[in-house]
């Protein structure tokens, strides 16, 4: 368990002096845990025996075992995949990995099953549909790919739906039209972008409500979000999986289809009537339709028919 659910526990049955760490740990987590015994005490204004205390009750050895197991923590959260390369090597065949890494990613989806309640997805999608005003999506190098998928399935249900795709310095310009009646949907996975954080953090200063899709290790982000999708990473490879993260969006998707109201019914029946109309699709393109019913499946010449094309 990370050290920050520890502290979240519901049955911790804390002392004035104790809930003061805690509460300095919360605000200025992890950073807060990396000082000394002495300087954490001196911050939350008790004594050094009081933290001693609350780390032995929180079930670690002692503050050395406390801070070690943060500290491995934090080493987690900002693996890159270099630092993975070695040890995630596959030494086995090329066949065999593929096998294990098919393997990984499929356990993986089986703790994204557990990683969020169903609650929370219904919270999301309440949030989205009953937003009076925009919905901006941004993500990181990779997971912004994610944002925009989500954004094309949110954009058929209602309007309002603007994806920032790469976050350049224009972009926060954006910013300056945002307030309480808008939602911020955020894809952050470690090692966390700046930019992305930067852009969070200045949107919750405006009052804008934040739906965070992160990673077990959470994005500092997950601070400011209302609410928030986790999602496991890690699997048979040096590179980190956003299969969860994807099957998650799309849950997500699936939950809002099935308590969509008749306006965003009629939002979809709109928006397929001008795709048909502007042939978006082969479906919707009588003469290529015609064509291919025209001309019928291809016929692979027989042996036959290779002879008589060999004697002529």
């Amino acid at each position: 368990m990370a050290i920050r659910d520890v502290l979240m526990r519901g049955d911790l049955a804390l002392t004035p002096s104790e809930e003061k760490i805690v509460r300095l740990l919360l605000t200025d987590y992890p950073t807060s845990g990396l000082g000394t015994a002495s300087s954490l005490a001196r911050r939350a204004g008790v004594s050094d025996p009081t933290v001693v205390r609350l780390v032995v009750k929180l079930g670690y050895a002692g503050f050395p075992d406390f801070q070690a197991k943060l500290l491995a923590e934090v080493e987690a959260r900002l693996h890159s995949p270099l630092l993975m390369m070695e040890a995630k090597r596959q030494s086995a065949s090329s066949d065999s990995a593929v096998l294990a890494y098919l393997d990984s990613v499929t356990a993986a989806l089986q703790k994204a099953t557990a990683a969020t309640p169903v609650q929370t997805y219904e919270r999301a999608a309440r949030l989205l549909m009953e937003a009076r005003g925009e919905i901006v999506l941004v993500g990181g190098r990779f997971s912004r790919h994610i944002a925009g998928m989500l954004a094309g399935y949110l954009g058929q249900f209602r309007t309002g739906v603007r994806d920032l795709g790469v976050l350049s310095p224009q972009l926060f310009d954006t910013l300056a039209d945002l307030g309480r009646r808008d939602v911020l949907v955020v894809f952050d996975y470690r090692r966390y972008q700046l930019d992305v954080m930067a852009y969070a953090s200045q949107a919750a200063a405006l009052d804008v409500r934040i739906l965070l899709f992160t990673d077990q290790w959470l994005s500092p982000i997950s601070d400011l979000a209302e609410v928030t999708i986790v999602s496991p990473l890690e699997v048979a490879s040096p590179y980190d999986t956003l299969a969860p993260a994807i099957a998650q969006m799309e849950a997500l998707t699936a939950h809002i289809v099935s308590m969509l109201g008749e306006d965003a019914r009629a939002r979809i029946e709109r928006i397929e009537k001008v795709r048909h109309a502007n042939a978006v699709t082969l479906d919707s393109d009588p003469q290529a339709n015609g064509a291919r019913q025209t001309a019928g499946p291809r016929k692979t010449p027989g042996p036959k028919s290779a002879r008589q094309d060999d004697q002529a």
